[in-house]
């Protein structure tokens, strides 16, 4: 998989993103629609763990879970360096199969992790799993890329990505009637002797309309809450670039 190739290289590649900010948002969800403050929590597609490790030095008992082991290396070894060695259990599983301890009180998965959910019926065996792992009225916040995204920013455009010991270039086709994205990576990494070895790897999103995530997220028990644009709270549709969505989980209760 691309991904454990990009492993050592993912941040420098995407280290414009305020994982920061994106935790204060988490909070200020807590605080707003939460009945005190979680404790346990579940990353979904952790990566090299940025979130999971944002969220573990504010106090929360966390798990990051990931289909990549290169990239559950990367976040181990950051979780070493900070003291957090014991604080946090890696997953080395699939979003669509994987298998928890115990419940928790709240799950996240960030930076479009839901439309990596490509496959028949993906998404539904994610959001079921993430019921059956969440507590009765547990949040579960996720972001999805929007219609705008898929079809402006993705759409035919190729990108290039440098670092001082890697090149890569992501050249995206969309299919705007099957909703799918290609993105064909092809990576350069810099060798001791000044050679570059190459990488090619094609991976796929789906474009998911916020209508179709409200659909599957109650069929699997999940009550929607709120999507939006910004962590301001701004109303987010199918137009924004990314879509911040909450939902909440609902049990029946047991007798």
């Amino acid at each position: 998989m691309i991904y454990n190739i990009l492993a050592p290289f993912y941040d420098a590649f995407l280290g414009d993103v305020d994982y920061r900010k994106w935790a204060d948002f988490i909070e200020k969800v807590f605080a707003k629609y939460s009945e005190g403050k979680p404790v346990l929590g579940l990353d979904l597609g952790c990566g090299t763990g940025n979130m999971t490790l944002e969220l573990s030095e504010r106090g929360y008992d966390m798990t990051g879970v990931d289909y990549s082991s290169e990239m559950l290396d990367v976040a181990s070894e950051r979780a070493r360096s900070m003291g957090y060695a014991d604080k946090i259990l890696w997953l080395c599983q699939n979003m669509t199969e994987f298998e928890l301890y115990g419940t928790v009180d709240f799950a996240v998965c960030c930076l479009d992790g839901i439309n990596h959910l490509c496959g028949k019926n993906d998404i539904d065996k994610c959001f079921s799993l993430v019921h059956n792992y969440l507590i009765p009225d547990g949040i579960f916040i996720f972001d999805v890329n929007g219609r705008r995204k898929f079809e402006e920013i993705y759409s035919d455009k190729t990108y290039a990505m440098e670092d001082d010991a890697a090149f890569c270039v992501w050249e995206n086709y969309y299919n705007e009637k099957t909703k799918l994205c290609d993105f064909y990576i092809t990576l350069f990494e810099k060798k001791e002797n000044g050679a570059y070895e190459r990488y090619d790897e094609c991976q796929r999103e789906r474009m998911y309309t916020l209508k179709s995530v409200k659909r599957h997220l109650a069929k699997n028990g999940l009550e929607f809450i709120g999507a939006y644009s910004d962590f301001d709270f701004s109303e987010g549709d199918d137009d924004s670039e990314r879509i911040y969505i909450i939902a909440r989980c609902k049990k029946e209760d047991v007798k």
